[in-house]
């Protein structure tokens, strides 16, 4: 979907069409950018940036608070169309997916299959326009690295296919950021060879593992166009978490306790409607210059109560020192989930 959150508020607020527009937090309050229109982002703003810093760079910004329980209703509507399509479905967020149709162009060579997904790609285009009044990008390719890339081509409102004979040309002059898996120090730590392009990927003679590690295959066949990632099917929640950016940088120690209560409990309330139990609790800080960090605790009985996780919590950042310095953000999360036993839930209650 094309600036989705940003995008629902310009349809449901017509005043709002061809307005810079963000979805986040008050620039006056420390808040982080959700979602900007195409309008904001036309002056550099983007997600996860501070809110005051997107105003600075668009002061012109009308700044929204999110409605994350209509943008999540608006998804589930989308998509119960997209599933209408019958192909195999793994969406990735709120507001992106990839659809699987081997099956349907079973025996097709590949080019021609690809030619034969436009129509179904314009067909769920058109239908979510209609119905829904948004736009949506699609990118057609013979992978999922492919088609992810395709998706990103003449957003907003795009339809792309990348001939499988032509991908290793179609990523040449990228920089390697494109590709999966690489990150600001992946893509600074090839910077400092040389290595800026996916062609820079391509003509490498070196051994990739030297600077990545066990990345380095990996992104060498990716330079190249090849990916074998299968589609995941698997709905089942991997992992809670909830966090909370302060007002103003703090080290006040009942704050911190009340806050990490607060998160512990939306935790456990949240594992004890899902009928779940988590093997490990983490905890994440930021500092005044968004140095982040996170640790982690794994053990060998699980927690599901706020108690348990408040107090493996409190343990962690007191064993890293993490509060050694005023916190900007405060998070706590739980993985490692597995279904509670119907025995050990009516225990647990």
């Amino acid at each position: 979907m094309d600036a989705f959150f940003a995008s629902i508020e310009q349809r449901d607020r017509p005043e709002l069409a061809g307005q810079p527009v963000i979805v986040g937090g008050s620039p006056e309050s420390r808040g982080v950018v959700c979602a900007a229109s195409y309008e904001a982002r036309q002056f550099g703003v983007r997600s996860a940036m501070p809110s005051r810093t997107a105003q600075r760079m668009c002061p012109r910004a009308v700044f929204l608070s999110p409605r994350m329980d209509l943008y999540k209703e608006e998804s589930r509507e989308i998509f119960k169309r997209v599933a209408e399509a019958g192909l195999i479905l793994e969406q990735v967020s709120v507001d992106e997916a990839y659809l699987e149709a081997t099956e349907r162009f079973a025996g097709v060579e590949m080019e021609e299959a690809l030619l034969q997904a436009v129509p179904l790609a314009r067909t769920l285009k058109s239908q979510i326009r209609k119905e829904r009044s948004l736009t949506a990008s699609v990118g057609i390719g013979g992978n999922k690295l492919m088609a992810k890339l395709a998706s990103d081509y003449g957003k907003p409102d795009g339809l792309c296919l990348i001939p499988h004979r032509d991908r290793t040309e179609f990523l040449r002059l990228m920089p390697v950021r494109v590709l999966h898996g690489v990150g600001i120090v992946t893509e600074e730590t090839l910077a400092r060879v040389g290595l800026r392009t996916v062609g820079d990927l391509q003509e490498y003679a070196g051994d990739l593992r030297a600077l990545v590690g066990a990345l380095g295959p990996v992104l060498k066949r990716f330079a190249f166009g090849e990916d074998d990632r299968a589609l995941s099917t698997d709905e089942t929640i991997k992992s809670i978490s909830t966090e909370c950016t302060f007002g103003q940088d703090t080290e006040h120690r009942p704050t911190l306790r009340a806050t990490l209560r607060e998160q512990a409990k939306e935790i456990a309330e949240k594992l004890q409607r899902n009928r779940l139990e988590a093997r490990t609790v983490q905890v994440k800080v930021r500092y005044s210059n968004f140095t982040t960090l996170t640790r982690q605790f794994s053990g060998d009985q699980p927690v599901t109560g706020v108690a348990e996780i408040y107090r493996l919590a409190c343990w962690l950042l007191g064993r890293e020192r993490l509060v050694s310095r005023p916190l900007r953000l405060l998070g706590l999360g739980v993985s490692g989930l597995r279904e509670i036993s119907g025995i050990q839930m009516a225990l647990s209650l």
